[in-house]
């Protein structure tokens, strides 16, 4: 069924014309659901979670479909150009946001071309430095950092990483400058922070939880806008002296632009009833993640204030533009 079709549809819907024959027998097959990394990642995680229990849920199969490359662009071109039907979804990130200025050709729009259906969780990142660094606390890193601008090192797993970004927001709202020393990955960089080669980093829960609990890193503070579960003790950045700094790594559930409103709604109860199982939320905590569904307009907006934030932010912090 074509674009043109299917925009009709939705306007029918909307003006209050049924549609509830289709939507009552969607689905009639089995769903892709696409996540543009490879398999293993957390975005993959969460995409095989929510996959069993929507193809319980429909009563068809979900597919997951590891579409990685690019920096996630591939799989969402793919997700975002597929035929609105509800035959194809996405599972994707706070990428999405940081995407759209970070890369100056993308073959999508994800504020026009992606339709939102709803939040899935957050991931914190954590603030961690090595232990022989003389600070206790973010009020000890900040004025250490502001008396020797740049002296200090952090390691990242490149430029355009979490851990980079995470960081250079850090600058900008702390007024504070430090120095990247980019890594091939997230866990080499945390490894390095633990030898002392480099004094901090803000990596993903998961790659410092192991750590900090054997007492081979210091963690500062979470950067979640709440106190994660794995760590109750340990204040948020906000709480610690940095008012004006959360970052969430955010997980969204998508699908085509142009997909039937009913569909949608269909697929965000799917999304909140998976959600709400205890073995759902027993597993993303586990991996350092919350659950934190949402309605399909929640989401759009967290994706625009996202999208303008971090164009501010990579502009600001002179991050190249590929």
């Amino acid at each position: 069924m074509s674009r043109k079709i299917f925009a009709l549809l939705t306007f029918l819907c909307c003006a209050g014309f049924p549609v509830a024959g289709y939507t009552q027998a969607y689905p009639e097959r089995p769903v892709r659901l696409i996540v543009p990394f490879s398999p293993g990642g957390t975005s993959d995680l969460v995409g095989r979670i929510l996959a069993s229990k929507l193809s319980d849920d429909l009563g068809q199969t979900v597919i997951v479909d590891n579409r990685g490359g690019a920096g996630s662009t591939l799989g969402v071109s793919i997700a975002a150009r597929a035929t609105p039907d509800g035959y194809t979804l996405l599972v994707a990130h706070i990428g999405l946001a940081i995407n759209q200025t970070l890369y100056s050709k993308l073959p999508y729009n994800a504020l026009t071309d992606l339709a939102p259906i709803s939040k899935l969780g957050i991931s914190p990142s954590a603030v961690v430095v090595n232990n022989k660094l003389p600070v206790s606390n973010m009020k000890d890193l900040v004025a250490l950092a502001k008396r020797e601008p740049g002296k200090l090192n952090y390691g990242s797993a490149g430029v355009g990483s979490a851990g980079h970004l995470s960081v250079a927001l850090l600058e900008h709202v702390a007024g504070v400058k430090f120095t990247q020393v980019p890594y091939k990955g997230g866990g080499p960089s945390v490894a390095a922070t633990v030898s002392g080669e480099v004094q901090l980093a803000i990596p993903v829960m998961a790659s410092a939880a192991t750590h900090v609990r054997a007492g081979r890193l210091k963690m500062l503070a979470v950067t979640s806008t709440k106190r994660t579960q794995a760590f109750p003790d340990v204040p948020t950045v906000q709480e610690a002296g940095v008012p004006d700094y959360v970052y969430e790594t955010w997980f969204g559930f998508f699908a085509p632009t142009g997909t039937p409103k009913p569909v949608i709604a269909k697929l965000n109860q799917g999304a909140a009833k998976a959600l709400a199982a205890s073995d759902v939320r027993e597993q993303f905590v586990r991996q350092g993640l919350e659950t934190d569904p949402s309605s399909p307009e929640a989401l759009a907006k967290l994706l625009r204030a996202e999208t303008a934030m971090w164009a501010k932010i990579i502009k600001s912090a002179g991050i190249p533009i590929n």
